[in-house]
């Protein structure tokens, strides 16, 4: 507060890093930051430090007298900034929305206004982007994709590469990768711990060049036979994932239901257990499953041996190819907000 006080904006986002690394929900430090950003124009960060605080704050009338007019503010800010949000989003999509009529473009207006609060989401699982009438389902009949087929011929081929590049051991890093100053909840055992860790073949939509070529019959493999989702920056992703003896993942839930994740186990000894909902099924090698992971899961390896295996993602086969339009027309909107530019909070 003496630092805010002085003006001294440096030594104050470096002093709320360390406050909020000791305790990420406290909300005096989250209501600062936002102010921090505020000041200095940085609209996007000061509605996240802003929406952080309002999500673990009591409601109004049991916060001290002293701290609600702060709390009142970021109310009032977050939800400008929801305002500001959903009509850059009406505005870039509208043209979209026009040449792709029809029931998938309805299923997608409700998707975005279930994203902006305009309209309640009933159903509420993925973490980021819940999209309506896509039926939830745990793990899905085989038989709706026979591309898998090739996939699980060519398992042999796929296990051989990762076999060479355990060899190698190098290109793995942690799956998880969370800042100290992130709620970590379930996952502080495993953040930035290799007990859990990925060969990123595909990232964020791009080939990993450099794993990528270690692995070129998987590459080819993938290439050819998997509908993989196209969402600019974000998907498809395709990796080696590995799980140590004695290693658990806790439940938790994915991004979103616009895409499904595919398993081809590569090397399972026996103790290791899936579970998504209510059901759970252990590995077999060479045998691939497809579920929905904003339906929340586990994993264990309870055995003393490495378990592997293939994990990449395509679309929920529910929807329609302009679905997949949209969606993307979605992504690379939402990216521009990210750019700072200031025409967008201009009003």
């Amino acid at each position: 507060m003496v630092l805010e006080r002085q003006g001294d904006d440096p030594a104050l986002a470096a002093s709320l890093l360390r406050v909020l690394t000791l305790e990420p929900r406290e909300l005096m430090a989250l209501l600062m930051r936002g102010r921090l950003h505020e000041r200095a124009g940085q609209s996007r960060e000061a509605a996240a430090a802003f929406g952080a605080a309002v999500a673990v704050a009591p409601p109004l009338d049991r916060v001290v007298a002293e701290l609600r007019p702060a709390l009142s503010h970021a109310v009032a800010y977050t939800e400008r900034h929801r305002a500001v949000m959903a009509d850059h989003l009406d505005a870039r999509l509208r043209h979209h929305l026009a040449e792709c009529e029809g029931p998938g473009a309805d299923r997608f207006r409700l998707s975005l206004d279930i994203m902006l609060g305009r309209r309640r989401r009933y159903d509420p699982q993925p973490l980021l982007y819940y999209y309506p009438n896509l039926e939830p389902t745990e793990f899905f009949d085989r038989a709706q994709f026979p591309w898998l087929d090739p996939i699980e011929a060519g398992a042999d081929n796929v296990r051989s590469e990762l076999l060479a590049v355990l060899a190698q051991d190098t290109g793995f890093e942690p799956y998880l990768q969370y800042r100290d100053d992130q709620p970590l909840d379930q996952w502080a055992g495993l953040n930035r711990n290799p007990a859990w860790s990925a060969f990123h073949l595909v990232q964020r939509g791009l080939p990993v060049a450099e794993n990528a070529s270690r692995c070129p019959q998987t590459m080819a493999l993938w290439s050819a036979h998997v509908p993989a989702p196209r969402q600019s920056g974000r998907t498809p992703v395709a990796m080696f994932s590995l799980l140590k003896p004695r290693t658990h993942i806790p439940p938790h839930t994915g991004a979103s239901n616009v895409r499904l994740v595919v398993h081809l186990p590569l090397i399972v000894p026996p103790g290791c257990r899936f579970r998504v909902g209510n059901s759970v099924r252990e590995w077999t090698p060479g045998r691939a499953w497809v579920f929905d992971d904003t339906i929340e899961h586990e994993a264990w390896n309870d055995s003393e041996q490495l378990r592997a295996v293939m994990i990449f993602d395509i679309w929920h086969p529910a929807l329609r190819e302009e679905e997949w339009r949209l969606i993307d027309a979605l992504n690379l909107a939402l990216d521009e907000l990210g750019t700072g530019s200031p025409a967008l909070y201009s009003n």
